[in-house]
């Protein structure tokens, strides 16, 4: 089993996006994905739930989680979404940074422009593994 790493601040959108295009485009399951956050948030942002839901992703049921270092070390890879520098615990040689915007607590249609940034991302990182 390999474990996908995606990671980003608060653990509440942009990472937790990424897992559930993931899950929901990745046929191998020699690959499990897990998402998490350098200061995890308690709940996942609505706008990030609505805009999954829009393309038939249902990340509702989805938690922050906070990244721990036994996560770091036991991923096959590692994927950031613009946090790089503050993700003490990537290490460089299996870690990427995807470089994103965070939608932070902006308009519903920041939250879609990212998405549709992460779902190509995604999509593409899937084909290559």
């Amino acid at each position: 089993m390999k474990i996908i790493l995606f990671v980003c601040t608060e653990n509440s959108a942009r990472s937790q996006m990424a897992e559930g295009f993931f899950n929901f485009y990745n046929k191998n399951p020699e690959y499990v994905v897990i998402s998490a956050g350098t200061e995890p948030a308690k709940t996942i942002k609505p706008f990030a739930i609505e805009v999954m839901k829009e393309r038939g992703i249902d990340i509702s049921k989805q938690t922050p989680k906070v990244l721990t270092l036994s996560m770091a070390q036991s991923a096959y890879k590692i994927y950031t979404m613009g946090c790089i520098e503050t993700c003490p615990l990537t290490p460089p040689e299996k870690t990427e940074d995807w470089e994103l915007e965070d939608p932070g607590n902006r308009p519903i249609r920041t939250f879609r422009k990212i998405r549709t940034e992460i779902e190509k991302i995604v999509k593409k990182t899937v084909h290559r593994l």
